[in-house]
Formats: C-alpha cells, structure tokens, sequence
C-alpha cells in the first residue's frame, strides 16, 4: 500500500488545526489534574465536616482508599479505553471518555447520605468512574494529537497538550481558594463551632465547578473527524482519511496526494503475539517500567505536598482553632505556589527543549536531577530539615517537579503513542500508562503511611521521612538506568518509520 498523505501529514506547516488540537486533547488532561489533585483540600474539608472528634484528620486507611480508588479507575479506563480505541477508532471513544468524566465530577459533588460512611462511599464510587473517565482520555488524547502532528514538532504539540494537567493543577488550587474565601466572608464563623454546615456545600462545588471545561470541549471532540492514520492503515479506506485531511488541514485534495511515498508495514500478527514480542516487546516493558516508576514518585509527592509542607499548616496543630475553611485555603495555597514556581514551568521547558533534545535524553536526565534533589534533601532530613521546613527545602523540592515535568513525566506520556503501529498504539499507551498508574497506587499510598504520626518521638518520624526520600530518589536512578531499555529515539522520525 503506497501512500503520500503520510508524508503529507509529517511535512505540513503548522495550521491553526494543530493549536485546536492542543486545546481539545489537553482538556481532559486539565480536568485529570483538576480532580486528582484537588483531593488534598477536599480531604482537608471533609475532614472538619465529619471528623470533629478526631482533630478533623482522617483516618490513614480512609485516606488511602480515597485516593487510590480514582487512581484504580485511571488504570482501568486505561486499559479498556486503550484497546477500543484500536479497535472501534480514537473519535468514537473519545465522547464516551469525557461523559464519563462529566458524569463523575457531577456525582462526586452530588455524593449522597447523610451520614459519614454513605458520602464518603458515595464520592468513592464516583471518584472510581471519573477515574475511568480520566484513564480513558490518556491514550486517546496522545495518540489522537500524535497522528495529527507534523515530524518535526510532533514531542512539542504532545507536550502542550500533556502541560494541560499543570494548568488543571493550578486551577484546581485558584478555585479552592476562591470558594474559600468566598464562603469563609459570606456565613461568619462561631468560635464554638469553626465548621459551618456550609462547609459541606463548598467542597461539593469545588468538585462540580470541575467539569466545566470537559462541557466546553465536548462539541468540539464530538465534530473532530477520525484520524487519517487510523482511518487509512487500519480501517484501509483511503479515499475517507484523505477526505478528513482537506477537512481538517488547509490542503487540497491534490496536494494531499502529491509528495514523496512511503510503504507502511503490511504485517498482521496479533497483540502478544511471538511477532509483536519480537518487534514491540522490549519497547513495551520499557515504557510501561518507566511510567510505573516516575508515578510511584511523582504522584507520592505531588498528592502529599500538604505532609511535607505540615510547618506551614495552622491545622496540623490542634492547639489552634483553625475553621475548615481556612484549612483548605492554605493546601490550596501551597500547591499554587508549588504549581507557579516548579510544576508549570518544567511543562513549558519540555515543550520548547523535547523536539531539540529528544526523548531519551530528556527523560535520562530529568530522572538522574530528580535523584540528586530527593538525596540532597533526603540524606540530612533528620539534621537539617525535620524542625523546619524553610524556603530552600521549599525551593529543592519544587525541583523535583520541575525536573520530573522537564522529563519522563513527560516523556513517558509522549513516547508510548510514537513507538507502536497504528493497530496497537492506544491498546499499548493503555497498557503503559495503567502501569503508572499502578505506581501511582503505591507511591500514594506508601508515601502516606510513612509520613503519618503514631505517636512515635520526632526522631523515629524524621527517619520514616528520611528513608522514604531517599528511596524516591534510588527510584528515580532505577528509572534513569532503565531508559536505555529504549531501542528508539522517535524525535524528528515519521511514525509509519516506527513501525
């Protein structure tokens, strides 16, 4: 089968088509971000609403399966929205992803009961669908924005769309803080009881203000043709794909047509097959080893910056009367901060250095920084760090972000849609990012255990916080060693070449 509008495709100026991709693709990406890591306040409000006897602080193991059952669902919808997406086509899943994601965030404020056990199990049902929701939209945005970009920008446009979850991030925060603030000046607090009943009403619209930009993007995902990659390597119709790209690109049918030839692979083994193993096997166990291990640190850390950040926390002394909104207001505030200073610029420098660097690189290097900065504060935590938390621990560990996002927290997103044929590629992304997602489960979870009090002395506390750094940081060499599992380097190479 030879076909010119591949390298049509791989050739193209870059067209406003591009930029609406961007924005369509990364919206599910902000919306993850949004749920996922606006957890940490919520859990501060809920905490103040149905915890009074308890200092307002939630017992580890509710915690936990808070946390962990939308990251479950993540990796669910991964792997079932990763393989339909190969056989039903991207577009056609891609609604279905981001109702889902709708449906969840809706539910998630609408959680039911009056009691503690049936919100709390209410949420967690509907967090375990947005999760699903949120899995689904990983490999068929990548993939999607993938068989859209030219070669030569191609780790750029994929990179913005994935810098979509440090705007989501950072919204997340902005919107906790305002309702806060908001409903902290409208109903006064009584020093005898510092948790208005309006406190469960503002946490519950924090959840549901989030799925204000999945309805923005629906109409647009719904009108956005299939891929012509899909559409002409899989489904074998040509004439249609060609026909989606004077639709979407500003080209003629003519020009379409025109330019050099290129022979995609004809082969038809099947999915774990001897013949995929042999030719997609190793790439696979990389990917998926490599993104299980950047989520076992970064979402550890990025879920728990509240437990690192405890100095600065008026609610984590129980001798101040902290009310629940305030409490959440200061997470919120600090993962802002963190967001503005280290998360959001490490996106941005990844989408101007990934097509200059390429890859491997940047994912070698941003794991071997991630290591040196997690030793650099890990090693003297018990001497320097565990009685204050100051501005340059602050400072080194918003690098951690930095360097993750500048690196394989991008990367690992990227490469998984560039390695595999058209047949295989969400089913693989699914599969590679389920395994972060697996990571993510005992990042969260571990990090969370250690850094709890059970009444040991400050020491033995410290120690659990020190070892648990420095296991994030012997992680971080692991994932740096293991890149060069890699056979591939996909920067500035067609994807047909990939194959």
């Amino acid at each position: 089968m030879s076909l010119r509008l591949f390298d049509r495709l791989d050739s193209t100026k870059t067209q406003y088509y591009h930029f609406k991709a961007v924005i369509v693709a990364g919206m599910g990406l902000f919306t993850d971000a949004y749920h996922l890591f606006s957890i940490a306040p919520i859990m501060r409000l809920l905490g103040h609403v149905y915890y009074k006897s308890n200092d307002h602080q939630f017992q580890p193991a509710v915690e936990s399966s808070m946390l962990a059952i939308a990251l479950l669902g993540t990796a669910i919808g991964q792997l079932i929205f990763g393989r339909l997406g190969d056989l039903a086509g991207r577009r056609r899943l891609y609604g279905l992803a981001l109702i889902l994601m709708m449906v969840g965030s809706i539910g998630c404020g609408l959680s039911m009961g009056t009691t503690r056990g049936c919100v709390l199990a209410s949420l967690g049902f509907f967090r375990f669908v947005l999760g699903v929701g949120i899995g689904g939209d990983y490999p068929l945005s990548a993939t999607i924005m993938s068989e859209y970009a030219n070669k030569r920008l191609r780790g750029a446009f994929m990179a913005a769309v994935f810098a979509m979850q440090g705007f989501g991030i950072l919204a997340s925060s902005i919107v906790t803080m305002a309702v806060c603030k908001i409903f902290g000046r409208i109903y006064p607090l009584s020093q005898k009881d510092p948790t208005p009943k309006q406190a469960d009403i503002a946490w519950r619209l924090i959840l549901m203000l989030g799925v204000v930009p999945a309805m923005i993007t629906f109409y647009w995902r719904m009108m956005m043709p299939e891929t012509a990659r899909y559409t002409a390597l899989v489904e074998k119709n040509i004439l249609q794909a060609t026909w989606d790209m004077e639709r979407v690109l500003d080209m003629s049918h003519s020009q379409i047509t025109e330019g050099h030839t290129l022979q995609p692979s004809q082969s038809s083994y099947p999915l774990f097959s001897k013949q995929f193993l042999q030719h997609h096997g190793r790439n696979l166990l990389a990917c998926s080893t490599a993104w299980f291990l950047l989520d076992i640190v970064f979402y550890s850390n990025a879920l728990f910056q509240s437990k690192i950040y405890k100095t600065y926390l008026r609610d984590e002394d129980p001798s101040k009367n902290v009310t629940a909104f305030e409490a959440a207001f200061e997470v919120a505030s600090l993962q802002a901060i963190v967001a503005c200073y280290a998360m959001i610029p490490g996106y941005i420098a990844a989408i101007f250095l990934i097509d200059c660097i390429g890859r491997l690189r940047i994912q070698a290097v941003g794991f071997i920084f991630m290591a040196i900065v997690y030793f650099c504060i890990g090693v003297p935590y018990d001497k320097y760090w565990k009685h204050h938390i100051n501005i340059p621990f602050m400072i080194l560990y918003g690098l951690t972000f930095f360097f993750a996002n500048c690196g394989p927290n991008t990367t690992t997103f990227i490469l998984p849609a560039e390695l595999f044929p058209a047949r295989f590629r969400t089913t693989c992304h699914g599969i590679a990012g389920a395994a972060g997602k697996a990571g993510a489960i005992i990042g969260a979870v571990g990090f969370l255990m250690a850094s709890q009090d059970d009444g040991q002395n400050g020491y033995e506390k410290a120690l659990g916080m020190r070892i648990t750094l420095i296991i994030l940081g012997g992680i971080c060499v692991v994932g740096m060693v293991l890149t060069s599992l890699f056979t591939k380097e996909t920067k500035g190479t067609s994807l047909e070449e990939n194959e």
